[in-house]
């Protein structure tokens, strides 16, 4: 069986919830997956790993950056943590061969909004020369949410294709 890790930047939870929502899509195409906070997820990935899926929030067109973070955290009225999914890349080394699959939380589907997950896959693309093999983004009704309406059954959809290719490899 297949094991994907799912490592997740989240500030007012609807991140989290697209990243469980995933998962649960993933163990309904026959892939084991577990979802990990950023904050607490290796730098050294295990062994077994054969899917990575990587999400965080969109943030001023991106990724968030400490300062947003912070202001995120302070408006969720939570302790923002010091490192997210930026920071993460930066230190981890991501084996050439494991797929990876990203996703976003977007307040807008234009390209005025921007994309964390183009972002992060701009990122796996200079420091690792490759490319993220799906990208999913999922709409956030206003900047702290709630999801909206299908999106968590959008996500755990595309965990099912996501599980569908991994076992086709």
């Amino acid at each position: 069986m297949i094991t994907a890790l799912i490592v997740v930047e989240s500030c007012f939870g609807n991140t989290r919830t697209i990243a469980e929502a995933v998962a649960a899509g993933l163990k309904d195409g026959g892939t084991d997956a577990r979802v990990v906070d950023v904050a607490q997820a290796p730098t050294a990935l295990p062994a077994g790993i054969g899917l990575l899926i990587l999400g965080a929030p969109t943030h001023n067109r991106g990724l968030p950056t400490a300062a947003t973070r912070t202001q995120a955290h302070e408006r969720a009225g939570t302790a923002a943590p010091s490192d997210g999914m930026r920071e993460w890349l930066a230190c981890t080394a991501i084996p050439p061969a494991l797929p990876v699959a990203v996703f976003d939380t977007v307040t807008s589907r234009t390209w005025l909004s921007g994309s964390a997950a183009k972002a992060i896959a701009k990122a796996l693309r200079r420091r690792r020369g490759r490319e993220a093999p799906s990208i999913g983004s999922f709409l956030v009704q206003g900047q702290s949410g709630p999801l909206a309406d299908g999106e968590d059954a959008a996500a755990r959809a595309w965990g099912r294709e996501l599980a569908g290719a991994a076992c086709s490899r």
